[in-house]
């Protein structure tokens, strides 16, 4: 980890085989003024090899929740020390996760033979089981409308698919609203308007961002990403009319305009970036990838900078912004002489 943390303080960190808290930072250098994130502690996950994916938090119950796609588990955290509370098992490749505080229920897709599963999230028992295509993988959750729209098949299925299916899933029933296809086997996140009835999805293996009515399921408008393919994570601004992509060959990110899907702005980003992560209250965007934490700056609707390069580590390529804490936690896959762990960043706020 390239963040010049003290020896002693990597010492305590290797006897302490999980997390390193912020007290053990007092030794390091202090952060420099105008810094936007501050690191605050580093938990090991023992045992884990291999990469995370997404995160989901339960901020009442004090619970962070870490998809341990390689190994087939669920990480739980205690949400404000980081510490690593109990590793869940009978998973086979986890990927997004969403908890649903009203019913104590976690939903995990996955995309084995076994499907997505519901669990009490109190015992961490599966409870119910999706029947979906299988090869689930991205979900994003439509506050707005309750439904959860969950991309299955393609090239995440055992038996892979040519197409993928985006399916909107009441997740609470288990029932289905409706589902849209595309005749490709990447598709990628999605976001949803809140005030509007618009969701953008990205269609990665084609390059576009497909324009969906979210009561109908149907494709209004095809915006092509010309600045890179593969776009994968995804962001909205719906005030500012603004939504943010990132693409991975080359990894750039790219603003577009959601009355014209026209680009506004571009700029690189982290090599093998997953992750978007908009922290509102400050008007900047995170990106994860490897080595570091882009910090984005927006100044305006169409003006973007990058105000700072954090020190992370390879392989930290997903986040997750909890506001209620002003925390960041960024999972960083275990391989190699990189050990997996999660990061805890304190947010700072802006100056201005």
């Amino acid at each position: 980890m390239k963040n010049n943390l003290s020896s002693a303080f990597a010492a305590a960190a290797v006897l302490a085989g999980a997390t390193v808290l912020a007290a053990a930072i007092a030794s390091s250098p202090a952060i420099a003024a105008g810094e936007p994130l501050r690191l605050l502690a580093r938990t090991y996950v023992p045992g884990f090899e291999g990469d995370f994916d997404h995160f989901a938090a339960d901020v009442k119950g004090n619970r962070l929740f870490l998809a341990g796609e390689e190994k087939g588990t669920l990480e739980v955290f205690d949400l404000k020390s980081g510490k690593h509370v109990k590793t869940v098992k009978g998973l086979e490749e986890p990927h997004a996760i969403h908890f649903m505080p009203d019913h104590n229920r976690i939903l995990v897709t996955d995309s084995g033979d076994g499907l997505s599963k519901v669990l009490d999230a109190k015992t961490y028992k599966v409870v119910d089981t999706l029947k979906l295509t299988p090869g689930a993988d991205v979900m994003s959750y439509d506050a707005s409308s309750g439904s959860v729209w969950i991309v299955t098949g393609g090239k995440n299925a055992s038996k892979k698919l040519p197409d993928t299916t985006v399916s909107v899933i009441d997740p609470v029933t288990g029932k289905s609203r409706g589902q849209v296809k595309f005749d490709t086997d990447f598709t990628e996140a999605i976001a949803f308007e809140q005030k509007g009835s618009r969701a953008f999805v990205n269609v990665s293996g084609k390059h576009y961002v497909a324009v969906v009515d979210k009561a109908t399921q149907k494709v209004l408008k095809t915006w092509p990403i010309t600045e890179g393919q593969n776009n994968a994570p995804i962001g909205l601004d719906e005030d500012n009319k603004r939504l943010f992509v990132v693409t991975r060959k080359p990894f750039k990110f790219v603003v577009l305009d959601t009355d014209t899907g026209a680009t506004v702005a571009s700029m690189d980003a982290p090599q093998r970036t997953n992750e978007l992560v908009m922290d509102r209250a400050n008007h900047r965007i995170y990106l994860t990838g490897d080595d570091y934490i882009a910090v984005i700056e927006q100044k305006g609707p169409d003006k973007y900078e990058q105000v700072a390069k954090i020190a992370s580590d390879k392989g930290a390529k997903t986040a997750i912004l909890v506001p209620e804490l002003n925390r960041l936690y960024v999972a960083v896959a275990g391989k190699g002489t990189v050990k997996a762990s999660v990061l805890q960043y304190e947010v700072l706020p802006a100056s201005n």
